[in-house]
């Protein structure tokens, strides 16, 4: 699920917001009887995104510049993948020779036939092994990788460090676990004047992601592992629930205002009035430049629990009609493009800086190791934000599990926003029974799929 919406790619961590060409979208042939390799690649920036069309482009022709015997084919349209295009473009095997897909769509492609083994080629891609294994193993199906990672986030707590200050808190030490949350929530509100403490979505889906998230967070999940039954009706999906309840029932932390959606919560943020919500580091640029927020006064945590994080992002897969040729050279460009640390598209931190783009949040973070070091460096050496802010959130992650959503995740979030919705509107819901039903709705949505 997106964090945020819209917003450009330099400023992202990772989830795109551009091209899906609606014709059919493979080069047709690999360029061999011209001497030259030809692909076409996907997610380039739309040109009402002025900078981020220009980067790209410059990036893309310099690619070409080095590699004279590659010819690249940027197809763009919003956004990068549309769900309402994507399988019939995937059954029709009508995607680019280098396609750009969600961490989500990974198995389903794979499932369809259309993605290219890329297991024999790479070893050829230069910064493979530098990449986090947990990306790569996103990308790994069956000991096969299918896939390289581009960018990507994972939840965390943005919370308002003027705010904690305020209600005799210390800004620099977040919460750390669910109580916490709830009782430094109960402080915040009691500052009165409209002031919430915590903040959660609950509508559109988005409450049904918000509550994977927290069970994640304390170790549970909505899906067994062998992703055929539910697994919200345990004691961690009780404790999500329960938490929740007493914040808005018992504790009046939480507002009477419910139902919220992500434009709601990220208003109340930006305009001082709200203490904590759940979100990745990209949010940050949208309350400040969208929402009235400040960049000094918000900060971020690791998701309380301690125990895991939900991820999200993106990647490139390859077209199973590519040939040997095409594949080495999509490799070439996204290694040139997206995965070398300081440069490329979305790592030319001082040409972000320039453009008055920030510079310094948490994520992405792809690489590991020397590799890690360099970007790390490079974007400390161009921070145009307090980066002092997100330290406990770098440093907390590295601990945590990190769980992609669930399968069918939209459906099933469908039913989770009825169950956190219904405990957040009504004082007396009954949790077991919201879970017992739930769990029930999702098994069926899982025996269908």
């Amino acid at each position: 699920m997106r964090t945020t919406g819209f917003r450009p790619a330099v400023a992202a961590i990772g989830v795109c917001a551009f091209a899906l060409a609606l014709t059919s979208c493979g080069s047709g042939d690999d360029g061999a009887a011209s001497g030259k390799t030809r692909i076409t690649v996907n997610c380039e920036p739309p040109k009402s995104a002025k900078v981020d069309r220009t980067f790209f482009d410059e990036d893309s022709a310099s690619f070409e510049k080095q590699n004279p015997d590659i010819d690249v084919t940027l197809h763009d349209a919003f956004p990068c993948e549309d769900p309402k295009t994507f399988d019939a473009k995937l059954a029709g095997g009508q995607m680019e020779d280098v396609f750009y897909t969600y961490f989500t769509d990974v198995k389903h492609v794979v499932s369809t036939g259309q993605a290219a083994d890329l297991t024999p080629y790479v070893k050829e891609l230069k910064s493979y092994g530098t990449l986090q294994q947990q990306l790569r193993d996103i990308y790994t199906v069956d000991g096969k990788v299918y896939g390289i990672p581009r960018t990507g986030y994972s939840m965390g707590l943005i919370y308002n460090k003027k705010l904690f200050q305020k209600a005799g808190l210390d800004p620099e030490k977040p919460p750390t676990t669910w109580e916490e949350v709830r009782a430094d929530a109960k402080k915040i509100a009691a500052l009165g004047g409209g002031t919430v403490g915590y903040a959660d979505y609950s509508a559109q889906n988005q409450g049904g992601w918000h509550f994977t998230a927290e069970m994640y967070s304390q170790g549970g999940d909505v899906v067994g592992a062998d992703g055929k039954k539910a697994a919200v009706d345990t004691p961690e999906g009780h404790a999500v629930l329960q938490n929740l309840h007493d914040m808005r029932w018992t504790d009046d932390s939480m507002g009477s205002k419910q139902l919220l959606v992500i434009n709601d919560v990220q208003l109340m943020m930006g305009s001082g009035k709200l203490g904590m919500y759940l979100a990745a580091p990209d949010n940050i640029p949208i309350l400040v430049k969208e929402k009235g927020g400040n960049y000094n006064d918000l900060a971020l945590a690791p998701m309380p629990g301690g125990k895991g994080t939900l991820v999200g992002g993106d990647g490139y897969m390859f077209s199973k009609k590519d040939s040997p040729a095409q594949i080495r050279a999509g490799l070439k460009f996204l290694d040139h493009m997206f995965l070398t640390p300081g440069k490329g598209f979305l790592g030319d931190y001082a040409r972000a800086k320039k453009n008055n783009a920030p510079v310094g949040l948490p994520e992405p973070r792809l690489f590991t190791g020397a590799a890690d070091a360099t970007d790390q460096q490079v974007k400390k050496a161009n921070a145009n934000v307090p980066v002092d802010n997100y330290q406990s959130f770098l440093d907390g992650n590295q601990k945590l599990q990190l769980k992609v959503e669930p399968p069918n995740a939209q459906q099933i979030y469908s039913v989770l926003d009825g169950v956190v919705s219904a405990v957040l509107t009504k004082k007396d819901a009954d949790i077991d029974h919201l879970l017992k039903d739930a769990s029930s709705k999702i098994d069926g949505i899982l025996a269908r799929s």
